[in-house]
């Protein structure tokens, strides 16, 4: 005999900015984009992070702002 696994269905990730009503990325809010940047300060893709589409344009394009602003690293040591 053997136990059959309970198949389990994930639920789908919603959006953080839509849920929480951002109208704007701020690339001064360092703690907020330093969550989707991986280990070594690469941009986390929209799949792991579980965002939509629109709001991850504006968060690359805040986290590009942020590292030319010395603000986040381009590279993690």
């Amino acid at each position: 005999m053997y136990n059959k696994r309970k198949q389990q269905t994930k639920q789908p990730r919603k959006c953080y900015f839509c849920y929480s009503n951002h109208k704007y990325i701020d690339y001064k809010d360092v703690n907020n984009l330093r969550r989707y940047l991986s280990s070594f300060a690469k941009i986390v893709p929209r799949k792991r992070s579980g965002v939509c589409s629109k709001h991850q344009r504006c968060l690359s394009s805040a986290i590009k702002r942020a590292r030319v602003m010395a603000l986040l690293p381009f590279i993690q040591r």
